[in-house]
């Protein structure tokens, strides 16, 4: 049954909320009441605002919990109706340069139980008005912390140089960096940047997201917590954005992994220790 609630907006704040005509909306006989199908689309467009990476199957299960009954199909064909598509990432970003070397995965059954002891690092995409810019992070696993990132509106691989040096620079350097085989990991400057600091090099298995899911984890935690209820009109948008996640994620979010702790309060905590031991 659908829910009263929603029946007490006016009909001009509805018409107003799908962006549609009002007269469109009006019964024949009835001026007071709306059609089945319009206050549907009203439920999907609020739970699509609320959760914007839910396609139409999780829409109408929300639907179902909220006691609406109603088929995948149908959902389906008012979301098109509504222009409303989730938000997924679809780019592969994983593509390794034609010639490099292949490192073995070292973390399989690694016990991690220090700080940079174990680092890793990945690259995601962003979508800024129709056009993409890409995320490089490297995160310290046993704390969760990011410690370097950068955003450039190119691949290269310098900016995945950079967002290392700059981590090395303020943590120190790790025994072990954990990457997928894109170009700019497999690339001889980069490599040559781990070799350089006597830095193991572990690469996870074509295929094997689960092989960097610290990173991985990390980027879903971005994506749905901020990127996905955003509409950035610029770069520089973005960018500050993603500052400010950065530092909330760091310094505020709770952590059911670390009992509840954040990122910065393990990392310096044990930092503290390693210093007095």
């Amino acid at each position: 049954m659908i829910e009263k609630d929603n029946l007490k907006l006016s009909v001009r704040k509805q018409c107003e909320l799908l962006s549609v005509n009002r007269s469109s909306v009006y019964h024949k006989k009835s001026t007071k009441k709306l059609t089945k199908d319009f206050q549907l689309k009203l439920h999907i467009k609020r739970i699509f605002l609320k959760y914007p990476f839910y396609g139409h199957r999780k829409i109408k299960q929300v639907l179902k919990r909220e006691g609406i009954k109603v088929s995948n199909k149908k959902v389906l064909k008012l979301m098109n109706m509504l222009n409303l598509k989730a938000i997924r990432p679809r780019k592969n970003l994983s593509i390794p340069s034609k010639t490099f070397q292949k490192y073995p995965y070292l973390l399989k059954d690694l016990e991690i139980n220090r700080i940079n002891q174990v680092w890793e690092t990945d690259i995601t995409y962003l979508k800024v008005k129709g056009s993409y810019i890409y995320l490089v992070a490297i995160i310290d696993v046993f704390s969760r912390k990011v410690l370097s990132k950068q955003i450039s509106n190119t691949m290269d691989k310098y900016f995945c140089i950079e967002t290392l040096e700059n981590a090395i620079i303020k943590y120190g350097k790790p025994e072990i960096l954990n990457s997928d085989q894109g170009s700019q990991f497999t690339s001889n400057k980069f490599q040559k940047l781990l070799k350089d600091n006597n830095i193991k090099i572990s690469m996870v298995s074509k295929g094997r997201a689960t092989d960097n899911i610290f990173i991985e984890r990390f980027w879903r935690s971005l994506k749905y917590e901020e990127i996905y209820l955003k509409d950035y009109n610029s770069m520089k948008e973005c960018k500050q954005s993603v500052d400010n996640y950065f530092d909330f994620y760091n310094s505020e979010r709770l952590h059911q992994s670390l009992q509840y702790a954040t990122p910065d309060e393990i990392y310096f905590e044990k930092s503290n220790k390693e210093k007095v031991a």
